[in-house]
Formats: structure tokens, sequence, C-alpha cells
């Protein structure tokens, strides 16, 4: 099968997220000017530099309440700054809560029962008991084609780890299975691990 985006796919769901997969989930933790916190995960995400250490996640759609974008968005444009929490598979169903579209006065993180910490170098709350949550300093927003599609990039100025996720002097994943996105309704943990060694090493 082939097909061109710009004449559709005449498939009953649309195939583009459910090729590239298996993405990581930045959930977005923001607060705006006006004290309101929000959080929210994107799937389109991904860590892209190491010095300085730099993430990027791109949000697609809009509500009617913020105009040509949602709320992740909307207050980083305000504050300058983000966090971006990892999600474990036990934290499946409050992610899932605060995926909804809820009315930017609506606290995602009392809605879906997560407990809250604040950041330590940045004015944003993060999750508190995320294996690892990093805070970001936004570097610029791009917009992208399309009406409401904006790339994120923000620089890593702070980082927490959960204690039980180091192991010999590692972040270990094995510690807490990380969520991954994939296709339509599906999701994905990582449970197995392999390591090859590159050529030359």
């Amino acid at each position: 099968m082939f097909y061109r985006p710009e004449d559709g796919h005449g498939l009953p769901h649309n195939p583009f997220n459910a090729i590239v997969t298996p993405r990581p989930i930045g959930w977005i933790s923001t607060r705006g000017t006006d004290g309101q916190d929000n959080l929210a995960p994107y799937s389109f995400f991904n860590a892209v530099a190491y010095v300085p250490p730099q993430v990027m996640f791109a949000s697609t759609s809009a509500k009617n309440d913020r105009g040509d974008t949602k709320d992740s968005v909307a207050q980083i444009r305000e504050t300058g700054v983000f966090c971006v929490n990892v999600v474990e598979y036990e934290a499946r169903d409050a992610m899932n809560v605060t995926s909804g579209g809820w009315d930017r006065e609506v606290d995602e993180f009392a809605k879906a029962e997560i407990t809250k910490a604040e950041c330590s170098v940045i004015n944003a709350p993060r999750v508190a008991n995320a294996p690892a949550s990093l805070e970001c300093k936004l570097s610029q927003i791009v917009k992208l084609e399309g009406e409401t599609n904006f790339l994120v990039l923000g620089e890593v100025v702070g980082v927490h780890m959960r204690d039980d996720c180091i192991e010999d002097g590692k972040f270990d994943v094995t510690r807490f299975n990380p969520l991954s996105r994939l296709g339509y309704r599906d999701y994905a943990t990582v449970r197995e691990l392999f390591s090859l060694n590159r050529p030359g090493e």
C-alpha cells in the first residue's frame, strides 16, 4: 500500500502515528502566570542534545479556551519554563486522566489524584513520585506547518531521579517499566533490555 497524506489513506484510522513507534511520553507540567498548574502527556517527545542537555515536545491540537494551542504551550509562552516527567507503567491510568481536554481552570494533578512537588530551579510543579523529572527553560517555540502545530524546545536545567531507579551508578529503566506510546489507543512498556557495542568499541 502507498498513499499520499494530502490524498488520504482510505483506512478506518490514521496509520501515521502507529508507524512511528514506540515513542516516549513527555508528561509536561507547567504553571501559568496566574498560578494555575497544568499536567498533560505528549507522545511527540524526545531528548535532542547532550551538551547542554535539551528536549523537545510537539503540541498538535488546540482548545477553545486557549486559541491556537493547548494549556501547556500557552503557559510556557507566559513563563518560559516547563518540566518533563517520565511516565512509568504504574502511572498509566493517572496519565490517561491528564490527557483529557479539561478547562484551563482544572488542575490535572488534583483531577488525577497525583501528588505534586515543587521544582528546584524553575517555578513549576512536577510529579512527586515520577522516576525522573527534567526541569527546563524554554529555548524556542517553532510554529510548524498546520494550524495548531507547535514544536517546543527546552534546555534541561535541573534533573530529579527517584532513588530506587539508580542501580550500580546508572539510571536503570528496568526498575520502573517506562511507558511508551504506540498507535491508536495502544501503549507498551520496556521490560527486556539487551546491549550492543558500536563498531570500534
